[in-house]
C-alpha cells in the first residue's frame, strides 16, 4: 500500500501553487507597459537608432557605393582640407546671421501687433500669418523661383514700378543668398509669431497697467516688461531657428540649386551631393556628424546663455 501524504505536505502544495500564481500575475502586469511600448521602441530602433549608429560607423570608411573599406579618421581629416565644405559652412553661417535675427524681430513685432487691444478679429490674423508655415517647402521654392525671375518676375516688376532697378535675384551670389533669406523669412515668420503670441498672452495685464500709471510709454513697456517676460520664449525660438538654418536644404536646393558659383551651397546640400550624387557615403556621413557636432555646440551655448539669463 502507498503511504498517505503527510497533512503538512498537502497544505504546502496549494500554498506554493498560489505563490507561483501571484508571481506570474505580477510578471504579467509588469510586462504590460513594455508590450505597449514595444511597437514604438522597435520602430525607433529600426528607423532611428540603427541608421544613426550605422552612419557613425560608415563615417570611418571610404569608397563609392558598396566598395567601401576602413579609413579611420581620413574622412574627418579630409573635411579640414576641403575648401568646398568651408564654402558651404560659410554660406550657411552668413544666411543664419542675417535671416534668424530678421525673422525673429519681424515675428515679435507681428505678435505684439496682433496682441494689441485695438486689433479685432485676432483669430483671422493668426491664421493669416501662420498660413505660410503650412505651405510645402518645395512649393514655396518653386513659387519664389517664379516671383524672383529677372526678366518677368513679379518682384522685379514691382521694383520697376516704383522707379527702382531690377535685381538679378538668382544670378548674382549676393542676391541669391538674399533670395534664400527672403524665402525663409516669409515661410517661418508667422510660425514664430504664433509662439510669441502665446507667450504674450501669458504676461499679466496688471504689469502693463501699473507701468502706464507710472507714465511708461509703449516703447518703455515693451523693453521693460515684454522683452524680459518673453526671454525664455525668445531663446527657445533662437535655438530652434539656429538648428533649422544649419540644416537648411530644401529652399536653396529648389530655388538656386546651390548656385550661382556655389553661393547658396549649404552644408546639408553638400552632404546630399556627396552621398547621393557621388555615392561617397563615408564622407557624407562624416559631414553629417560634423554638422551634428556644430548644432550640439551652438545649442549648448545658447541653452547656457538662457540659464544664465534666467539666473
Amino acid at each position: 500500500m502507498t503511504a498517505a501524504a503527510p497533512p503538512v505536505a498537502l497544505a504546502e502544495a496549494p500554498a506554493r501553487k498560489s505563490a507561483r500564481t501571484r508571481r506570474t500575475a505580477r510578471l504579467r502586469r509588469a510586462a504590460v507597459p513594455y508590450l505597449l511600448l514595444a511597437p514604438a521602441l522597435i520602430t525607433f530602433g529600426v528607423f532611428k537608432a540603427y541608421p544613426v549608429v550605422d552612419s557613425l560607423l560608415l563615417s570611418f570608411t571610404t569608397g563609392a557605393g558598396t566598395a567601401t573599406r576602413a579609413a579611420g579618421l581620413a574622412n574627418y581629416r579630409r573635411l579640414l582640407d576641403d575648401p568646398l565644405f568651408w564654402t558651404a559652412l560659410r554660406n550657411t553661417a552668413e544666411i543664419l546671421a542675417v535671416q534668424v535675427p530678421l525673422m525673429l524681430a519681424l515675428a515679435l513685432l507681428t505678435a505684439v501687433g496682433i496682441n494689441s487691444a485695438v486689433v479685432r478679429w485676432r483669430a483671422v490674423w493668426r491664421l493669416g500669418v501662420f498660413m505660410p508655415a503650412v505651405t510645402g517647402l518645395v512649393a514655396t521654392g518653386v513659387m519664389f523661383a517664379f516671383l524672383l525671375r529677372t526678366d518677368d518676375g513679379a518682384v522685379n516688376r514691382l521694383l520697376e514700378a516704383v522707379g527702382l532697378p531690377a535685381v538679378d535675384w538668382l544670378g548674382q551670389p549676393f542676391w541669391a543668398r538674399m533670395a534664400v533669406v527672403l524665402v525663409l523669412t516669409w515661410h517661418y515668420t508667422g510660425y514664430n509669431a504664433v509662439i510669441y503670441l502665446a507667450g504674450l498672452q501669458s504676461i499679466p495685464k496688471e504689469l502693463y497697467e501699473a507701468a502706464m500709471v507710472d507714465g511708461a510709454g509703449p516703447v518703455r513697456r515693451f523693453t521693460a516688461i515684454t522683452v524680459p517676460a518673453l526671454r525664455p520664449v525668445l531663446l527657445f525660438t533662437v535655438v530652434l531657428s539656429t538648428i533649422g538654418t544649419l540644416q537648411l536644404f530644401d529652399e536653396p536646393y529648389v530655388l538656386t540649386g546651390g548656385g550661382p558659383d556655389n553661393a547658396t551651397l549649404t552644408v546639408s546640400m553638400y552632404l546630399y551631393q556627396n552621398g547621393f550624387r557621388y555615392f561617397d557615403f563615408g564622407y557624407a556621413s562624416a559631414i553629417a556628424y560634423a554638422l551634428t557636432l556644430l548644432v550640439a555646440v551652438l545649442g549648448a551655448v545658447q541653452m547656457r546663455l538662457m540659464g544664465e539669463k534666467e539666473g
